[in-house]
C-alpha cells in the first residue's frame, strides 16, 4: 500500500493566509489597518483651515495580525496644497511613540502646513508603515492609500440686533447667531443661562440677567452653514432698578462640527438698558382768555426718563382753516405735566363749529433717537357774539353828532328860538 507524504510548510509572510473557506465578510488578515484619518491628535478632532501651519494630521491604525509589533514608523506622501513643517516638500515622517499589542490601537501623527490657497474638501495621501513583529527578524513594510478631510474652521458670534432696552415694559429681543468660518456647523441648540430659574438653585450671580423676566430661553436652531445668520427672539420684562446699566446675558452654544464632535461654548450679549419715555396727550380743550380764544393742553411723561428738546405741533385736518402752528416746549420732565396754548387763528375763511386737530409731540431720549407722538382731536369753535353795549355807545354818539349837526345849521340860518327873541 503506497501513500503521499506531504509536508506543510507554514508561510506567514505579510499579506498571506491559509482560509479554509470564503467568509461572508470578504476579511483579509494582515498585519495593519487603516481605521481613520484626520487632522488632530489620537484623542481629540480638530477643525483646520486654510493657510493654518504646524498641525497635527493623524492616521488611526489597528493590529489585526497574530503578533505585537515594534517599532512602528510612518511616511506620508501628500497632495498638492500642503507641506512638511520643516519645508522638505511633501513628505513628512512620524514615529509611534508605543508598541502595538495583537488588536491593540495605535497613530501616528504628522505636522503639516497648509497652503492659504487649499480650500475645504477631501485629499488623498499615500501612507507607509515600516515596522518589526515580536519575536521575528527583520523589518516588514505595509502600504495604504488615505483619506482626510480639510474641514474649514466654524467661528460662532453673536450679537444683539438691537442692544438697547427700554426698562418698565416689554421689549421683543432679537439675537444674532452667526457662523463667521468656512465650516458648517450642525444640531445647534442655544440656551440663555443664569436666569431666575438657574439662580434659585444657585448661591451666587454671574451677571444681572436673573434681575429680568425672559418668556424664552432655549432655542433649537438646527444647522448653520458658513456665512449664514440665524435669528433668536424672546420677550423681556426690565424692571426699574435696572435703568442705565448694561445687562450681560451669557448664553450657552451646542453643537457638532463638521466632524462629528460635539462642543459647548458660551458666549455674552450685552444690552444696555435705558430709561421709559412714555408721553401723553391729554385734558385738551378751547378756553377763552381776555376775550381771545385758545387750545390748551398736557404733554405727560408717566415713564422714568425725562424727554429732550420736546416740540409740540398743530397741524389742522381736513376741512379745518386753522393755522398750523409748531411751539418748543423743552424737557418733558416725569414729575409733572407741561402745559402747552395754541390762539385760535384761521388762514383764511374762519371754520367754526366742528373742527379736526392733530396734536404732534416731538421729542428725543437720552440715546438721541427722536420719537413722535401722535393724537387727533376734535374741537368746537364758537364763533365770537356781538358787543351789544358797544354798539349802543356807538348809535348814540352817531345820533349826539347829528343832532349837534342840526342844531348848527338851524342857528346859521336863524331859525332857533332863542335867536328870535334876541332881535326884537
Amino acid at each position: 500500500m503506497g501513500f503521499v507524504l506531504c509536508a506543510i510548510i507554514p508561510n506567514d509572510s505579510f499579506g498571506q493566509t491559509f482560509e479554509l473557506g470564503e467568509s461572508p465578510y470578504g476579511r483579509e488578515f494582515i498585519g495593519i489597518k487603516v481605521l481613520d484619518a484626520y487632522f488632530g491628535t489620537q484623542d481629540e478632532k480638530i477643525e483646520v483651515n486654510s493657510g493654518d501651519q504646524n498641525v497635527p494630521l493623524t492616521v488611526v491604525m489597528t493590529n489585526v495580525g497574530s503578533n505585537d509589533i515594534i517599532g512602528i514608523q510612518g511616511q506620508l506622501s501628500l497632495p498638492f496644497g500642503f507641506s512638511d513643517i520643516h519645508n522638505r516638500g511633501l513628505l513628512v515622517d512620524a514615529d509611534s511613540e508605543t508598541n502595538a499589542k495583537t488588536g491593540d490601537v495605535f497613530s501616528l501623527t504628522f505636522f503639516v502646513n497648509v497652503d492659504e490657497n487649499t480650500k475645504p474638501g477631501v485629499f488623498p495621501a499615500s501612507l507607509q508603515v515600516d515596522y518589526s513583529r515580536l519575536r521575528e527578524s527583520g523589518g516588514r513594510t505595509d502600504f495604504f492609500e488615505v483619506k482626510f478631510h480639510l474641514t474649514g474652521d466654524s467661528v460662532i458670534n453673536v450679537r444683539a440686533v438691537e442692544p438697547f432696552l427700554k426698562s418698565l415694559k416689554e421689549n421683543q429681543v432679537q439675537i444674532e447667531i452667526v457662523n463667521d468660518g468656512t465650516a458648517p456647523i450642525s444640531a445647534v441648540d442655544i440656551e440663555l443661562i443664569n436666569t431666575q430659574s438657574e439662580i434659585a438653585s444657585t448661591t451666587t450671580s454671574i451677571t444681572n440677567v436673573e434681575n429680568v423676566v425672559i418668556l424664552s430661553t432655549n432655542w433649537d436652531v438646527g444647522q448653520i452653514n458658513p456665512g449664514e445668520k440665524k435669528i433668536l427672539e424672546a420677550l423681556v420684562y426690565v424692571p426699574e432698578s435696572l435703568k442705565g446699566e448694561t445687562l450681560r446675558a451669557p448664553i450657552q452654544i451646542t453643537y457638532y462640527n463638521v466632524q462629528g464632535d460635539k462642543h459647548v461654548i458660551s458666549r455674552i450679549v450685552d444690552f444696555y438698558v435705558n430709561g421709559l419715555v412714555d408721553i401723553s396727550i391729554n385734558q385738551v380743550k378751547v378756553k377763552t382768555i381776555s376775550e381771545k380764544s385758545y387750545i390748551v393742553g398736557n404733554v405727560v411723561n408717566e415713564g422714568n426718563a425725562d424727554g429732550l428738546f420736546g416740540y409740540v405741533s398743530f397741524i389742522p385736518q381736513e376741512g379745518s382753516n386753522l393755522t398750523s402752528i409748531t411751539t418748543f416746549i423743552d424737557e418733558i420732565e416725569t414729575d409733572s405735566p407741561v402745559p402747552f396754548n395754541m390762539p385760535v387763528e384761521f388762514e383764511g375763511d374762519p371754520t367754526y363749529g366742528d373742527n379736526e386737530l392733530e396734536i404732534s409731540v416731538r421729542y428725543k431720549d437720552a440715546l438721541r433717537d427722536e420719537y413722535f407722538v401722535n393724537k387727533t382731536f376734535t374741537l368746537f369753535l364758537e364763533e365770537p357774539k356781538e358787543n351789544e353795549e358797544s354798539d349802543f355807545s356807538i348809535g348814540v354818539l352817531v345820533a349826539l353828532v347829528g343832532i349837534i349837526g342840526v342844531g348848527i345849521f338851524l342857528g346859521k340860518k336863524g331859525n332857533l328860538p332863542f335867536t328870535k327873541s334876541r332881535k326884537k
